[in-house]
């Protein structure tokens, strides 16, 4: 199978190895990630960002392939029991097609809207192990035990570490796909790297008695692994955390949030089934969470402009003609803690009095990324010719300076009606000044864990 991709080029699965992904690509569940838009409601703030999971996850398996390569040419170094065989392949191919095959409508954000659910991870365990799917079948005609292993190599877990690593680590297949691909559809340049570099620069830690795990040459690597870092990091600053791609997702939150509430006294009105029991129960079955599609979720969200609720039908139609929430970034002390509750107090007020629900019309959006955090479960280290080994963080100025450093994007939201009163009240004449960097760098313990478009991000 040969495909021509805007991302990779030439992209060829053709190896008797590789033949699993055209058989995955027949799957009804695989089929269902072209109706899956990869960035959520970004497209809301970059016209060009309509990519789709599906489009993510053939370049996550054309990379994975590549990654097979580099350690083909390494397994030399390996004792036998320790090389990649052709069933090794094929899970790690499987498990990079796979990987996201369980995300809901609007991706990541859709974790968010139907906050008592489970998280995309889980869904993926379900496709893969359910007997009733398309997906489980196809890996069960390969080989009897292959579903369970596949779901085991998406959760990072492997007898060869150095292949777990490539497919949950710092960094995976997932990663080297998305930065480079949204970057593309983004139209920004922010998220390039030299993935030719970083594959040829990878190489295996063979010490200390361990299974043989990934590393990074120590004289080739580290540019690569930096500009990597570097990239992952300016696509959350400029792009993930774009004001209006927040703005939207927020909206979308308030939207469901409140058709939430409705639902508990007024449950006539037509919502699909799996959104209806997600909302008020956290869980649906696998066929009704797989039978939501952004599609669905669109015509969905047009009904609700005529929903006999006033808020639901208004904030849908702000939605839908992109009248989106202004949003006022914080730093210095408006960003700690105490100031954010303190300026929300301040909207919030605004807001009751201009006859505004704040539970539906003002919040506080706090996105906030580790810059740089040594994985645990699959480690990488710096190798140098004389076999001696360390850690990126020891080696790399750069990485040992951002490593748990976490950039946070505080912002108080609020309908668009009441930003002259908001900047009265804040004493702001004008635009919000953004701090450096365009964000909040801090201590990890200081400034929070991960949240917001990212769950292994």
């Amino acid at each position: 199978m040969i495909l021509r991709d805007p991302v990779h080029g030439l992209v060829a699965f053709e190896k008797p190895e590789e033949s699993i992904i055209e058989r995955l690509l027949e799957a009804r569940e695989v089929q269902r990630l072209r109706r899956i838009r990869q960035l959520g409601l970004t497209s809301l703030a970059y016209p060009g960002a309509d990519h789709t999971r599906f489009s993510h996850a053939l370049g996550a398996a054309h990379v994975m392939a590549r990654f097979l390569g580099r350690m083909r040419n390494l397994e030399h170094e390996l004792a036998p029991e320790h090389r990649l065989t052709r069933e090794h392949a094929e899970e790690a191919l499987a498990a990079a097609l796979l990987h996201d095959v369980g995300h809901g409508p609007f991706s990541h954000l859709f974790e968010t809207v139907a906050e008592k659910s489970v998280h995309h991870e889980t869904w993926s365990e379900r496709v893969v192990l359910d007997e009733s799917t398309d997906v489980h079948r196809i890996l069960k005609s390969v080989r009897p035990d292959l579903p369970g292993r596949v779901r085991r190599l998406i959760l990072g877990h492997h007898e060869l570490p150095y292949l777990a690593g490539a497919v949950s680590g710092t960094f995976d297949v997932d990663r080297a796909d998305y930065l480079l691909r949204d970057a593309h559809f983004t139209g920004v340049s922010y998220g390039h790297f030299d993935l030719d570099w970083l594959l040829r620069s990878f190489c295996l830690s063979l010490g200390g008695g361990r299974l043989p795990s990934l590393a990074i040459d120590g004289q080739k690597g580290l540019p690569a692994i930096e500009s990597f870092i570097l990239a992952r990091l300016f696509m959350f600053q400029q792009v993930y955390f774009h004001k209006a791609s927040r703005a939207s997702e927020w909206l979308l939150g308030r939207i469901f949030a409140r058709l939430r509430d409705v639902l508990e006294t007024e449950r006539s009105f037509v919502v699909p089934v799996g959104l209806r029991e997600l909302l008020l129960d956290g869980k649906t079955d696998l066929g009704s969470y797989l039978a939501l599609d952004d599609p669905t979720m669109w015509t969905f969200l047009r009904t609700l402009e005529d929903h006999p609720d006033p808020v639901t039908s208004d904030l849908s139609k702000r939605l839908s003609a992109r009248r989106l929430p202004k949003t006022l970034e914080l730093f210095g002390e408006d960003a700690t803690p105490e100031g954010r509750r303190r300026c929300l107090e301040l909207v919030t007020d605004i807001a009751r009095r201009r006859g505004l629900d704040p539970a539906s019309y003002v919040g506080v959006d706090t996105p906030s990324v580790i810059a740089f955090e040594e994985s645990t479960k699959a480690p990488i280290s710096v190798r140098f010719r004389d076999g001696t080994e360390q850690a990126p963080s020891e080696v790399s100025f750069l990485l040992g300076r951002l490593r748990g450093q976490t950039l946070t994007r505080p912002r108080i939201l609020f309908a668009d009606e009441l930003r002259k009163d908001v900047e009265s009240a804040l004493g702001l004449g004008g635009t919000r000044a953004v701090g450096l960097a365009g964000g909040v760098f801090g201590d990890r313990e200081t400034q929070g864990s991960l949240k917001g478009p990212e769950a292994k991000l």
